[in-house]
């Protein structure tokens, strides 16, 4: 496949000023893409943006993408995520790509551009672990990221289970499953008053914590156990632990 001729025949495509091998192109108002041929010419970098549009941004995605391609798409991974991004106006600290497998675009008038498309977008350190399965990629960038809107806000990894007799809530699968921030914090206040239950969670980094109730809150992981810590406390440190931990590896460290 020949992809510049490709993206040029796109409807209003146009190439992308300041990025050598790149072109955006739309449907309608709504809908707005770019893309960027890899170093090899063999493959298409391309970032979609729905409703509200930034150029600059998209240029920004895509010149770092390409310059770390062999980390983003160059591992088998089918989902991957570097650092170092920034764009004025964003609060975006990553890059992320997105194999055709977890995608799927162009696969209706296009398949044979499915295969060696990749979707990039602009991310937040903290979502990607690296780790996923692909169904858990999948749900990632299909359900969960919202990865075309460009003013949305972080929503870090997090793979939780729970169980609470008093309620009769728990998990509905066997281990931790992918969860949103708002879940944890859902949950952990219901424990009170229900020994035996628990809440476990698990951040980007593969870190483990469980919080119970005996008399008072419970929290175990990391380095023991901690006893006497208010709701408040317990919450704010779940927190924490989904918006750090360490690094995304750094290409320019290997």
């Amino acid at each position: 496949m020949d992809l510049p001729t490709t993206l040029a025949g796109f409807p209003n495509a146009a190439p992308l000023a300041g990025l050598a091998r790149a072109w955006t192109w739309s449907l309608g108002p709504v809908l707005h893409f770019a893309g960027a041929v890899t170093s090899d010419r063999r493959r298409l970098l391309q970032t979609n943006q729905r409703g509200r549009h930034d150029e600059d941004l998209a240029r920004a995605v895509l010149a770092l993408a390409r310059q770390r391609e062999d980390t983003l798409i160059g591992q088998g991974r089918p989902i991957a995520a570097v650092r170092g991004f920034s764009a004025t106006g964003y609060a975006f600290d990553a890059v992320v790509a997105t194999a055709p497998e977890v995608h799927g675009h162009h696969r209706a008038q296009n398949p044979d551009l499915t295969a060696v498309t990749y979707i990039v977008f602009p991310a937040f350190e903290a979502e990607v672990s690296g780790r996923e399965s692909l169904e858990e990629a999948q749900a990632r960038y299909q359900k969960m990221l919202s990865p075309a809107e460009i003013g949305r806000e972080a929503v870090p990894f997090l793979k939780m289970s729970f169980d609470n007799p008093r309620t009769g809530g728990g998990s509905a699968n066997d281990g931790r499953a992918l969860a949103y921030p708002r879940t944890l914090r859902q949950e952990v206040p219901q424990l009170e008053g229900s020994p035996g239950g628990f809440v476990e969670w698990e951040n980007r980094v593969g870190e483990v914590w469980r919080v119970a109730w005996d008399q008072d809150w419970v929290l175990r992981g990391g380095e023991g156990e901690q006893r006497g810590l208010s709701l408040d406390e317990v919450l704010d440190f779940a927190d924490i632990t989904l918006r750090v931990g360490t690094p995304l590896e750094d290409p320019e460290d290997s």
